[in-house]
């Protein structure tokens, strides 16, 4: 579909009254725009076929008009106006010497606080960090807890008990030899267990480092996705979200999770920002909202997503800028990461 540059801007004037006032945009309100060189006749004809392209809708209680799901995707593809360059002036994530989590954290409350809306980030998959430290701590005489600290920051503790009392020089060896095999090994790597395993070391070694190992080896398929949330308030202030049965869903699928994380995978595959309007969203709870994304990782992979959920009126600029200054930040930041 092709519009006229005037219906284009027609249309524009009304996305961004409806996005700024929440109400439906009347012809005396355009015409009283001094960038619409044309009479409130003409317009009345222009809206009236944006209405019929389906751009439109014309509320029953009103005489004005709100754009549609297809009208803000026309817009958001077509009218949208290529940001100026801000100089640094953009949005900026205090991340330097932050662990992975806490650097996830402090992005989806950045982004939520901006924006003025719920923020969703995606933290890396566990499998793509390293080893960075092991401990072996003799809790008590046959209690033996394995520490595992990953590049990332994370910290992963397992507990074992034994039949007998472990030799406190067994413990303190185990610690050190394992630390030395298996520091900056992936962790999801095949080749995990093949460091555990040495030929020159005696049975009880052997034996000792064989009931650790799930410590290790169950480290990456036992863990889950993370997500870190923020601003979910922000989508019930000022009416923005204003059917119960909506924010049921919403919260519901907030508290799941499964489906949200479902949906950001496929935002690993994009190159840029992914934008989602109201219908255009396959999950249920999503289609009264529209979802602005974009992935963030290393140059060669994606490791997650930063994303914002609000009403279809939303300022798709602002967002859409937000949501890509948010992604390189943190991309940079993971960059450092994984490259100590």
């Amino acid at each position: 579909m092709q519009l006229s540059p005037r219906q284009e801007l027609i249309l524009r004037k009304v996305v961004e009254a409806h996005t700024a006032t929440g109400q439906p945009v009347g012809s005396k309100t355009l015409a009283a725009d001094p960038d619409l060189e044309c009479g409130p006749s003409t317009i009345r004809n222009e809206l009236a076929m944006l209405e019929e392209h389906g751009l439109l809708a014309h509320p029953h209680t009103s005489a004005g008009r709100i754009p549609t799901d297809a009208g803000h995707r026309y817009y958001v593809d077509r009218l949208l106006p290529v940001p100026a360059r801000r100089d640094g002036q953009g949005l900026r994530l205090e991340l330097m010497r932050r662990e992975v989590d806490e650097a996830m954290r402090v992005t989806s409350e950045t982004l939520s606080q901006v924006t003025n809306l719920l923020a969703i980030v995606t933290a890396p998959p566990i499998d793509t960090a390293t080893v960075r430290h092991v401990e072996v701590l003799l809790l008590q005489p046959q209690v033996v807890m394995v520490v595992v600290i990953t590049s990332t920051g994370g910290v992963s503790k397992r507990v074992f008990t034994f039949d007998r009392s472990v030799d406190p020089g067994l413990a303190h060896w185990a610690g050190a030899f394992l630390d030395e095999r298996l520091t900056g090994m992936d962790l999801g790597a095949r080749m995990l267990s093949s460091r555990l395993a040495d030929p020159s070391l005696g049975p009880s070694e052997r034996a000792f480092l064989e009931q650790l190992a799930p410590a290790f080896l169950d480290l990456a398929d036992t863990a889950e996705d993370t997500l870190y949330v923020d601003g979910a308030h922000r989508l019930l202030a000022e009416h923005r979200v204003q059917d119960l049965s909506q924010i049921n869903a919403l919260m519901a699928m907030l508290e799941r999770r499964v489906a949200l994380l479902g949906v950001l995978r496929v935002v690993l595959g994009e190159r840029d920002v992914l934008v989602r309007i109201g219908s255009e969203n396959e999950v249920d709870a999503l289609r009264p909202l529209s979802l602005v994304a974009a992935p963030y990782g290393l140059p060669q992979r994606k490791l997650g997503a930063v994303s914002v959920i609000g009403p279809v009126r939303m300022d798709y600029g602002a967002a859409i800028r937000s949501v890509r200054e948010a992604a390189s930040e943190l991309s940079r930041f993971i960059e450092d990461v994984y490259g100590t």
